[in-house]
């Protein structure tokens, strides 16, 4: 094989992982979801069909879901996710967005979204917000009212409010579906063999138990 066929053949490769890895392009101005037709199944989504593009009202694009805080976890965490399942006029446009509340001292355990970038903006508060890239580097930084941070898809990332009010986080991602999986919960709350995580993490097998009470929800 020529090195230029060759080169042609990686950027080929490297194409079709690039648009297999991200939301299908839509081919109309919208798709509202027609809830009551059957679901079309792909090995990569989901599929409601849409309802005819006549029966759109202006109120099929503006959601009022986000106006308070959700309700609160142990860690001080109120997020509430919108997706086309509650919000019918993102569907198909590539998007989701999340509202996140953090009580003082609150935190949003380490997480990733395996389908998504995600932008993070302060709406208020002081937040020490970061991530963790492949090499085990850390970018953290507390960003204040008004500042934005980026979390690269797939990477690891966290936040704590260090403020002395509550924080108010409004996140958005390049995705309808991006997906999350804390990392606490992934590790504890699964059913991964205990002898292995005793001699992964160096903890005893009453340790194990206590941590597995705690994420297993």
């Amino acid at each position: 094989m020529s090195l230029s066929l060759a080169l042609l053949f990686v950027s080929f490769i490297l194409l079709c992982a690039t648009t297999l890895a991200s939301d299908p392009d839509p081919v109309q101005d919208y798709c509202l979801p027609n809830l009551k037709s059957g679901k079309i199944r792909t090995p990569h989504h989901t599929i409601l069909p849409c309802r005819n593009s006549s029966e759109a009202i202006t109120n099929d694009f503006v959601f009022s879901g986000m106006k308070a805080p959700g309700n609160f976890t142990n860690m001080g965490l109120a997020a509430i996710s919108v997706n086309p399942t509650i919000f019918p006029g993102i569907n198909t446009l590539g998007m989701s967005f999340v509202r996140a509340d953090l009580k003082v001292g609150g935190i949003n355990p380490p997480h990733f979204h395996p389908r998504a970038t995600e932008i993070a903006y302060i709406v208020k508060g002081s937040v020490y917000s970061g991530f963790v890239d492949s090499t085990n580097r850390v970018f953290a930084r507390v960003i204040e009212q008004g500042e934005v941070m980026v979390f690269p898809r797939g990477l690891v990332h966290f936040q704590m409010n260090v403020g002395k009010k509550p924080a108010t986080v409004f996140g958005s991602f390049n995705s309808q579906n991006p997906g999350m999986q804390k990392i606490p919960a992934a590790i504890f709350g699964s059913g991964i063999n205990d002898k292995l995580l005793e001699k992964a993490f160096g903890l005893s097998p009453k340790q194990i138990a206590m941590m597995r009470r705690r994420f297993d929800k």
